[in-house]
């Protein structure tokens, strides 16, 4: 695997500590709705930092789409949110990862399932799944702190209303839109509620912090969901794939 340098020719704010840049990658062998890349920095004294962030976009050329939620005792994050221009070089290694992917030649109905930044390889899926011209059913549930931290919330939105688009729905664990409104953790009253049953037998990719993803995964087990057709990916403040920090 070889390190790419790509150029960033985007940016585009999501949340106040979110950020999406828009890469120009020459040479891109392209990619599958949720892999991810390393991303490499080097400071003028030769030392290095590298991180993993999921890809955010469908596959498009040398364009690639990374969202990134700055951690305020990160190294990396906190350029990549906050220092990084237009016209900036950034290596990258990949695509990476060939366990938690969707393919779109598949014909199972999918549900995603996001907790926080956990969406990001998710949102690549659900726009693959917009370019498709006859795709399978796809849900998405998406658990975030409030609504002032939800990703993408515009196009969410579009991709719900389009003419065989995806059923959205979040659920707040913190504040809702409404004061007074329900919040909590995804429960098995929330999947019977939102997600695909068992009987139809969907695709399951289940994306955040560790805690949110075992929580989520033994939900969907116990409702009778194969655990071969639930695919999990967790990150966590040190370890493991960082979707989006």
């Amino acid at each position: 695997m070889s390190w790419f340098e790509a150029v960033v020719v985007g940016l585009r704010d999501e949340t106040p500590s979110a950020r999406t840049l828009v890469l120009d990658v020459p040479g891109w062998p392209g990619h599958l709705p949720g892999q991810h890349v390393d991303v490499r920095l080097t400071a003028p004294d030769g030392y290095t930092a590298a991180r993993s962030y999921s890809i955010a976009s469908a596959s498009d050329g040398t364009r690639l789409e990374l969202t990134v939620d700055r951690l305020p005792d990160g190294e990396v994050s906190p350029y990549l949110t906050q220092d990084v221009e237009v016209g900036d070089p950034l290596d990258l290694m990949g695509p990476l990862g060939g366990w938690f992917v969707w393919r779109p030649d598949s014909l199972r109905p999918v549900q995603l399932l996001g907790g926080g930044s956990g969406v990001v390889p998710l949102m690549a899926m659900a726009r693959t799944h917009a370019r498709l011209p006859d795709p399978p059913a796809m849900r998405l549930l998406y658990s975030v702190r409030e609504p002032a931290a939800v990703l993408y919330e515009r196009e969410l939105a579009d991709l719900r209303d389009r003419k065989d688009g995806v059923d959205v729905d979040l659920v707040y664990t913190r504040h809702g839109p409404a004061p007074g409104g329900a919040v909590g953790r995804v429960s098995a009253e929330t999947l019977a509620g939102l997600a695909w049953p068992a009987v139809e037998e969907p695709d399951c990719f289940v994306c955040g912090p560790t805690g949110f993803v075992e929580h989520v995964a033994d939900l969907l087990v116990r409702a009778g969901h194969a655990p071969a057709r639930i695919r999990t990916e967790r990150f966590g403040p040190t370890t493991g794939p960082r979707p989006s920090e």
